[in-house]
């Protein structure tokens, strides 16, 4: 059986860490999600975690918040230089819009874990991974990821690929901070 994480494993209940309105998500990503078509009209007519799930399995090909090429960043500098989620926006990626709706759901314990290991896609665990990243405290992140840190599963998480890593690279990476760029 896949690991519950850490704490209390009897308990099913995942409570949020942090800002429990915006699921500490850059609060230009979260406008963006907001205003979405794709939020307001498609995910919103989902109402259960295995519609979210097929959804996923559908739609999601990268991690990234943004889709290619949305993003207008010429002639920013600095932190508005367009790798810091400041300044104008884009149009935010499908995977953000459905990991703000697996937050709206309130995942327990159980269906995090689901995620994890589900076996029909890599966005698909990814996603629950990304989930306990902006939804859990950092200090309990090893205890989630450290059982995957081998897992060989492969993705692309760059818009319009070129950036294809190992479920285990990635979980690192979350750990390190180096996929800052993807918003991550």
């Amino acid at each position: 059986m896949a690991p519950v994480g850490p704490a209390d494993k009897k308990n099913n209940n995942l409570p949020v860490w942090g800002n429990e309105k915006t699921m500490n998500l850059n609060n230009l990503i979260l406008t963006n999600i907001l205003s979405s078509p794709y939020f307001k009209v498609n995910l919103y007519k989902l109402k259960t975690y295995h519609e979210v799930v097929d959804e996923i399995y559908y739609n999601v090909q990268h991690l990234e918040p943004w889709e290619k090429g949305s993003r207008k960043t010429s002639g920013q500098t600095g932190m508005c230089g367009g790798v810091r989620g400041v300044g104008a926006g884009g149009i935010v990626s499908t995977a953000f819009c459905i990991l703000y709706k697996l937050f709206t759901l309130k995942l327990t314990r159980k269906q995090v874990n689901g995620l994890m290991t589900h076996c029909d896609s890599p966005y698909i665990r990814a996603l629950g991974f990304m989930y306990l990243r902006f939804t859990q405290p950092p200090g309990d992140l090893i205890d989630w990821y450290e059982p995957y840190f081998d897992d060989e599963e492969e993705l692309d998480v760059k818009a319009g690929g070129g950036q294809t890593m190992t479920i285990g690279e990635m979980l690192r990476h979350f750990l390190t901070g180096s996929l800052s760029h993807l918003g991550i």
